[in-house]
Order: C-alpha cells, then sequence, then structure tokens
C-alpha cells in the first residue's frame, strides 16, 4: 500500500499548481470544441503528453518495467487507463454541453469521491467534521443551481444532460485516481503517466480523426497545444502530489479549483469578450459556488479539523 513521503510543502505546492492549471483548462478546451470533436481533442491531448514522457523516460534511461506490475499491478493499470480515458471524454461532452464555471463546479464531487474511496481503500479517517462538510457541499449545489434547479429536477434539458454527464465523469476519475496512487508503490508518477496516456490514446486511435486540427484557426491551434501541454504538468503535478501528501489534503486544495475557473472566465470575458461569454450566474449562484469549496475543503480535512480540537479541548482539561 502506498505511504506518503510526508514532504508537506512540495505537495501542498503540486496541488495548487493541479488547481490552477486544472481551473483554466476548460477555457481553452470551450475555444477548440468549436471545431472538433471530444474524442479527436483527447487523443490529441494524451498522445502529445505521453510521447513527450516517453521520450524523456527513454533519453535518461527510466522507462517503466512491466515486470514489476504482476497480475495486480496490471489490473491496477488497466482500472486506471478505463478511468481517465472514461474522465477525459465524457468531460468534454459534458463541457460543450455546459459553460466552463458550471462544469468545473460539478467536478468538485470528484475529489469527494477519491476520498471517500481513500477511506475504504487506504484507511484514511472519515470524521464528522467531513460528514458536516459534505453536507454543506451539498446546499452549496443546491445554492449555486437555484436559477435552474427546476429544470434539473424535472425535466432532461441540455442542461441537465451536461450536468449528468459530468457527473459521471467526475464518478469515473475517482478509479483512475486510485489506481494511479498505488501504482506509485511500483512506478514514478512519469512512468505511471505515460503508459496510462499511451494506452488511452491506442485505445482511442481508431476513432479519432486527427485531420480536424487543420479546420482550427492559428489562435485554436495553440489553445490545442496548451491543452495538451496542460495535460502533461497538471496530472504530472497531481501524481507527484499523491506521493508526497495524504490523498485527502490533496484532495482538499484541489477544491479551489472551481474559483480559479470562475475568476478566469471573467477575467477573459473582459479582456476577450469576442471569444469568451462570461457566466450567466447571479449573486446566490455565486455564494453557492463558494459554499461547494468550503464544504469540499471541509470533507477532505475533516479529521485534521476535529483532531486539532480535540487537542486544544485535552490542553484546557490539563
Amino acid at each position: 500500500m502506498h505511504i506518503s513521503s510526508g514532504r508537506w510543502a512540495y505537495g501542498l505546492f503540486l496541488a495548487l499548481l493541479t488547481a490552477f492549471l486544472w481551473g483554466i483548462l476548460p477555457i481553452k478546451l470551450k475555444q477548440v470544441l468549436q471545431v472538433m470533436d471530444p474524442i479527436t481533442v483527447t487523443w490529441y491531448r494524451l498522445l502529445v503528453s505521453g510521447s513527450l514522457l516517453a521520450a524523456y523516460l527513454a533519453a535518461t534511461r527510466r522507462l517503466p518495467s512491466f515486470k514489476l506490475l504482476g497480475r495486480k499491478g496490471k489490473g491496477l493499470v488497466l482500472l486506471a487507463t478505463c478511468g481517465l480515458l472514461g474522465n477525459y471524454v465524457l468531460y468534454l461532452i459534458g463541457l460543450k454541453l455546459l459553460s466552463a464555471g458550471t462544469a468545473q463546479l460539478v467536478v468538485q464531487i470528484g475529489p469527494v469521491f477519491l476520498l471517500i474511496g481513500s477511506v475504504f481503500l487506504f484507511k484514511e479517517r472519515f470524521s464528522v467534521g467531513q460528514g458536516i462538510g459534505l453536507v454543506i457541499l451539498l446546499l452549496g449545489f443546491g445554492l449555486f443551481f437555484n436559477q435552474r434547479l427546476e429544470e434539473l429536477l424535472t425535466s432532461l434539458s441540455t442542461y441537465t444532460t451536461g450536468v449528468l454527464v459530468i457527473l459521471l465523469a467526475s464518478t469515473i476519475w475517482t478509479f483512475y485516481a486510485l489506481g494511479q496512487k498505488q501504482l506509485l508503490t511500483v512506478w514514478n508518477s512519469m512512468q505511471v503517466m505515460m503508459v496510462i496516456y499511451l494506452l488511452c490514446a491506442a485505445v482511442l486511435t481508431p476513432w479519432a480523426q486527427p485531420l480536424e486540427v487543420l479546420q482550427l484557426s492559428p489562435l485554436q491551434g495553440w489553445l490545442l497545444l496548451g491543452c495538451c501541454l496542460n495535460t502533461l504538468v497538471a496530472y504530472g503535478a497531481f501524481a507527484e502530489a499523491l506521493a508526497h501528501w495524504e490523498a485527502s489534503r490533496v484532495s482538499a486544495t484541489l477544491a479551489v479549483t472551481p474559483l480559479v475557473t470562475f475568476v478566469a472566465v471573467a477575467a477573459a470575458a473582459w479582456l476577450w469578450p469576442d471569444f469568451v461569454a462570461a457566466e450567466q450566474i447571479n449573486a446566490l449562484g455565486y455564494f453557492g459556488a463558494f459554499v461547494v469549496v468550503l464544504g469540499s475543503a471541509m470533507t477532505a480535512l475533516g479529521p485534521s479539523i476535529v483532531a486539532g480540537w480535540r487537542a486544544r479541548r485535552a490542553r484546557i482539561a490539563r
């Protein structure tokens, strides 16, 4: 079973970097998806990232050895590959139906699922504080969707479909994250990501349309390249963060990702109104987004909060 290295400051930096890169990613993807289909975009992202990692590992003579895996390890590779592949494709399908901010907020359910999975697989704690955080998170979702709550609950509209697809993508992502964390006992983070990326790209190849890239404008072409590099750096930072910090604390840090997206969308809509549309959310919706982030962070950090409270009580009692 994987045990974190304890270098929490480094793990925090990597988690924050991941949150920032994931936060700005949907803005770039929305532009590329105007021309390319989700499968082809995913294929390019995975193929470019995996190839760059393979070239680096080959140059440094650090290519992964499959002999170390065994049957269980190969099963984990398959689990992580299916999880990441399903997440990438479904997320882009949902993103085409939703705004960048809404899609990124719904994705917040993913780290919560990761936390719950970590409780069962890695024996991490689930406290009363985490339960309270989960309730706050659900309340925040209710506030965020206040303008369209009836639509979500009573009809299968385009908006509702987008939300459901993103929820499914987040659920599938949990299998990837749990499988990847356990693979870190055999390979380092770059080796894990190289194998998963290239396997995912190979699976998608029959359905990809590579020539769609010729239809992109110069700006969209650069944004696609940015998405590919974002994939490489963000998921590499995420994988490395899991190697140095508990999954629960990484999840808490990733909770700020939607706020990064909302700020980035607002800034982009102000600077480039012809390309990026502002979020159509009222004040209560923005407050709900903040509550979701707060609840997600509390859910992940519940054990630390409770332990600190008990320690203070013990000191006062003495």
